[in-house]
């Protein structure tokens, strides 16, 4: 039975200051504390490199940093120098800065697919000022998006389909359609169905798994065909999959694509990239109509351009996509020959590209469980390993990999006798964690 020594006293009177005063506790829902065992979210007191402490003193290998933005670890020396060097020069100022046309130009030499770049702040932002700029480049109104994918923008156009669409217009939630990643006979079905209404057909290129053969160069010759604009969600597929990001990767180039999360290691930046043709629409040099593009009072803030100049030449020049890839396939391969060698292999399931790694943790029917993954979170953080997903970064050494996977088999080890019992109510320590989309609090 789980003895529940392992406690955060300070980290439990924090969460409560935080929901007194944070809706939700957090300002990510994703980071909530109901995405971990009860009374056991730690809040961060600080990071370095691949770890970060709690306020209660404690250390954790960190997985996952920063919603996957903080790539290349905490406070990286190469990052944080690139931005002190802005610090005392002034962040926002009334005319743009020559940093915004170096970023430009450093951003498209990295990806160079892309033929104009506007940079804002948040991932959203830019997938919204894409769907917006499809819809005015084609005059259509509604857009197709990828149905298997988890997120696009806090925006009505997104989160209308989601369980917390409370708030969204009916009329809103009807512009959006969806479909299904993999299958090109039921998206050519969609858009013969909307035959001249839909403006975009928007995804992730790829996710957990990997784009079927020939599946991403048809979906850019339905869009073609289609006469709809194709936009890439690189948000989290920018620099983990390569350089380029996925487009880069598997040689097909959208019209739009979004980049974001790694691009500033956890420095606030994003970015809406693509054709010249289309970008220039949300510009000054044509004579159509205007196009409220992106504009943004904080999108050109000096030190967080400078950090994604500094990411970008850290990957390139240091090789750290290949590093994230080496560094994953060693954390995957331990851990499954850790729980196969436990006996629960087939429900400590890890799936994903290497540098993307995320783990499902599945009950006795082999079916997806939310109280075997509070059991399993519950001992990976007692055994110091922060861990919402296996997602890794390039800070992390074969030490730390090989700790996580010590830790998973004490996990694994009290995850098969709950299973065994065929009920791990008694290894919870509370409620289970939550889903963040679901329709109530």
């Amino acid at each position: 039975m789980d003895t529940g020594e392992f406690q955060l006293p300070r980290s439990r009177k924090a969460n409560e200051r935080l929901h007194a005063l944070i809706p939700g506790g957090a300002h990510t829902y994703a980071k909530g504390d109901d995405q971990y065992p009860e009374n056991l979210a730690p809040v961060i007191s600080h990071g370095r490199g691949a770890h970060v402490w709690d306020i209660d003193g404690n250390r954790y290998v960190e997985y996952g940093s920063g919603l996957r933005s903080v790539s290349l670890g905490h406070a990286h020396p190469r990052v944080i120098e690139a931005v002190r060097r802005e610090l005392d020069r002034g962040s926002n100022f009334v005319r743009p800065s020559i940093v915004e046309v170096e970023a430009a130009e450093c951003f498209l030499a990295t990806v160079p697919t892309a033929e104009m770049v506007k940079f804002a702040k948040n991932g959203s932002d830019a997938t919204t000022a894409a769907v917006r700029l499809a819809r005015a480049a084609t005059g259509r109104p509604r857009v197709a998006l990828c149905a298997d994918h988890p997120f696009f923008s806090v925006d009505d156009w997104f989160i209308g389909t989601t369980p917390m669409s409370a708030g969204v217009p009916a009329a809103t939630n009807e512009l959006t359609v969806a479909f299904p990643y993999g299958d090109l006979a039921a998206t050519e079905e969609l858009l013969t169905r909307y035959q001249d209404e839909v403006a975009c057909l928007i995804l992730e290129p790829a996710t957990h798994t990997e784009p079927p053969p020939g599946y991403l160069a048809g979906l850019r010759g339905l869009a073609d065909r289609h006469g709809c604009v194709l936009i890439f969600d690189e948000m989290i597929t920018g620099l983990r999959w390569s350089e380029a990001g996925a487009q880069g990767l598997y040689g097909v180039v959208p019209d739009l694509s979004t980049f974001g999360k790694a691009l500033g290691n956890g420095f606030a930046v994003s970015a809406l990239a693509g054709r010249r043709d289309l970008m220039e629409l949300g510009g000054l040099r044509h004579s159509g109509d205007r196009v409220f593009l992106l504009s943004t009072t904080h999108g050109a803030e000096t030190h967080a351009l400078a950090a994604a100049m500094a990411v970008l030449t850290t990957y390139v020049e240091e090789g750290i996509t290949a590093r994230l890839h080496a560094l994953g396939e060693r954390l995957a391969a331990g851990v499954r020959d850790t729980a196969a060698g436990m006996g629960v292999g087939d429900h400590i399931v890890v799936r994903g590209r290497a540098s993307n790694l995320v783990f499902a943790t599945l009950d006795e029917n082999g079916q997806p469980s939310q109280q075997y993954r509070t059991l399993f979170l519950r001992r990976l953080l007692a055994g110091g390993v922060l861990a919402p997903s296996f997602v890794v970064s390039s800070a992390l050494d074969d030490a730390d990999i090989d700790h996580t996977v010590d830790v998973v088999a004490q996990a694994c080890a009290v995850y098969r006798k709950a299973l065994d019992a065929g009920d791990p109510t008694s290894w919870l320590g509370g409620r289970p964690v939550k889903p963040v989309f679901r329709r109530l609090a």
